[in-house]
């Protein structure tokens, strides 16, 4: 049995005993023995020619006279030749863009955050290494083909060119849209021309990886009516024109059958059958010649998609794409292996090696992609250039995850009362939320960012899946906070609740209509309404029974928020008084505070925390 070095739980078959690396040393040799053969003969009748005394005179023919003279013509009749030919020659040229194993800078280890998938790339791998022990000896077919698909920047090209540099073989890299060409069937030949590569290089190196980025463009569905129901009646809308029907077809069924090539005979092998069967014709049954079975390309497809749904069906099935990996969004025991592999890398000051400070990266990037992480951390970079410095701080990555999510900022000079009122504001949205649950309260801001004056930006101090009536209702509660502080400073609310108040209308509208948590368990969501169904918020709000549930769940929160904040108004006063100073408060500021202003001043009991918990 093949040694493997290990890898987590999965091993990766040494480069050494697999059946690729014996199939590319016995080529070399054969390419070797092959130079030797042609080129021995010639080098040892130039040397006979040296000793003769008559040695090989590089240069130009001697022409005939006639010949000499028209040259400049022939030459220039050659040259429009060949620009007329050249064009046309391109047209059909494999798109691909070919790198060798050393050309490719990562490999498994590089790869951070994704164990699972991890684990199943490195079996497709040792399938691919030991192709020849899994067919041969064992009977099976090697997987010829997997699919990589899932959402944008989780991964999917990196995963493909580390599997590339661990296999030790050349890795040919295609766009779909390379493959387009403004001739009419020049989209199939570069299709082919792709694929006749993918196995000249894997018999002339014991295996080859292809990888075609967003392989949708030329695979999807050739399908051309998409069935629709309502109320038991069928309707179908056309998706795609009669014009340009046939050609995707096309492009389809050349994929397709390229994607079963990988038995195609060499043009040697080509000529050894041609010759078989000429002979064969002369010779009686008893004596025909054997051609022989042609030796399958040791050739691994990967296709990368973020619309799996897209693909053609017949593109999934097994011997053309194998077996489909799902790449999700990293965990937050996987963002934090990505963000100490891209911190190592990157150049930051000694107070982000703290691990407390790891662990609320890690908090703060929930539903980040791996691509999007290494972004935070250039962006941050950017901010330490700005103020002329090497290396970046816990600020700057602040800075610029605030600055990706909510946009520049946008100094606006606000009169006094309504910086005060737009202080109010966010102060009480901030004390509810300190208040009702276990939240970071990442930053508290009056600076206008795109369309919003202020706001509060929080998130779940433990990555949650699931939410319990009483969270959402929390969330309900931390939503009223502000217009309940502004009626309870001023008398009377502004316009600025408008977007908490569509918030919380939208997440009532979900409790009642689809979880079950307003007093009905009617599901909303299981009633249609038509071709165009209406969304679970008009359907829930254009019910009188839910319309009066999704009030009942509003006044409730509220009503929380305004006891909490009636008897934590001095938590309200301390925000705003820093906010009207500084303008924007930022993680630790704002619990510091908080904590300073409460330990100043204690609230008389303990009900108002408690009576959201118990859901009272």
């Amino acid at each position: 049995m093949a040694e493997v070095t290990t890898l987590g739980q999965v091993g990766v078959i040494r480069r050494g005993q697999a059946d690729v690396a014996r199939l590319r040393e016995r080529n070399r040799q054969r390419r070797v023995q092959r130079s030797l053969a042609i080129m021995g003969p010639l080098a040892l009748w130039l040397w006979w020619r040296q000793l003769a005394g008559n040695p090989v005179a590089m240069g130009f023919p001697h022409l005939p006279a006639g010949l000499a003279t028209m040259f400049p013509e022939i030459m220039l009749i050659g040259f429009l030749g060949i620009m007329l030919v050249l064009p046309m020659a391109a047209a059909g040229k494999s798109p691909h863009v070919r790198f060798r194993p050393s050309e490719i800078e990562i490999g498994f280890a590089d790869v951070k955050g994704m164990d699972n998938v991890l684990e199943e790339v490195v079996r497709t791998l040792n399938l691919f290494l030991g192709f020849k022990t899994f067919r041969e000896a064992m009977g099976g077919t090697p997987r010829r083909g997997i699919l990589f698909e899932g959402p944008p920047g989780t991964g999917k090209t990196y995963m493909a060119k580390a599997l590339a540099k661990e296999a030790g073989v050349p890795f040919l890299y295609v766009s779909s849209s390379a493959f387009q060409s403004m001739y009419y069937g020049q989209t199939n030949r570069k299709i082919r021309s792709y694929f006749k590569e993918l196995r000249k290089a894997a018999r002339a190196e014991g295996g080859a990886v292809g990888f075609i980025e967003e392989i949708d463009a030329i695979a999807a569905s050739r399908s051309g009516m998409r069935m629709t129901g309502a109320d038991g009646v069928a309707a179908a809308t056309t998706v795609s024109r009669s014009q340009g029907r046939e050609g995707v077809a096309g492009i389809v069924n050349e994929l397709l059958i390229q994607l079963q090539s990988f038995d195609h005979p060499t043009k040697s092998e080509k000529l050894h059958g041609f010759v078989v069967d000429r002979l064969n014709t002369w010779l009686p049954d008893h004596r025909q010649l054997s051609k022989g079975r042609s030796t399958p390309a040791n050739v691994l497809i990967i296709g990368a998609t973020n619309r799996a749904d897209d693909l053609d069906p017949a593109l999934l099935r097994p011997g053309r794409f194998d077996r489909s990996v799902h790449f999700d969004l990293p965990s937050r025991s996987g963002r934090r292996e990505i963000i100490d592999y891209y911190l190592a890398r990157k150049s930051h000051e000694a107070d982000l090696d703290r691990g407390d400070r790891r662990e609320a990266l890690a908090a703060m990037t929930a539903g980040y992609s791996p691509v999007m992480i290494e972004h935070l951390f250039d962006e941050g970079l950017v901010w330490a250039l700005r103020d002329g410095r090497e290396a970046m701080t816990w600020t700057d990555v602040q800075q610029a995850k605030f600055t990706e999510e909510i946009g520049l900022k946008q100094p606006v000079e606000y009169t006094e009362g309504e910086k005060r009122r737009i202080a109010t504001h966010e102060g009480g949205h901030a004390v509810v939320a300190h208040l009702v649950s276990d939240r970071n309260l990442e930053v508290l801001s009056i600076i206008k960012r795109r369309g919003a004056l202020g706001l509060l930006a929080h998130s779940d101090a433990e990555e949650r899946f699931t939410r319990t009536e009483e969270e959402l209702k929390g969330l309900l509660a931390i939503a009223f906070g502000g217009m309940v502080a502004e009626e309870l400073a001023f008398g009377a609310a502004s316009t600025g609740p408008a977007g908490d108040l569509a918030y919380a209308t939208q997440q009532a509208a979900q409790m009642v209509g689809s979880y079950g948590m307003g007093g009905t368990l009617i599901s909303f969501e299981a009633i249609e309404s038509g071709p165009m169904s209406a969304g679970l918020v008009a359907k829930v709000l254009s019910n009188d029974d839910g319309r009066k549930r999704v009030e009942v769940l509003l006044l409730e929160a509220k009503e929380t928020a305004r006891r909490l904040l009636s008897e934590h108004r001095h938590l309200v006063e301390a925000l705003v008084g820093s906010l009207l100073e500084c303008n924007e408060l930022v993680g630790d500021e704002i619990t510091d505070l908080l904590e300073r202003a409460t330990a100043a001043r204690p609230a008389q009991d303990g009900w108002a925390r408690r009576e959201i918990k118990t859901g009272v």
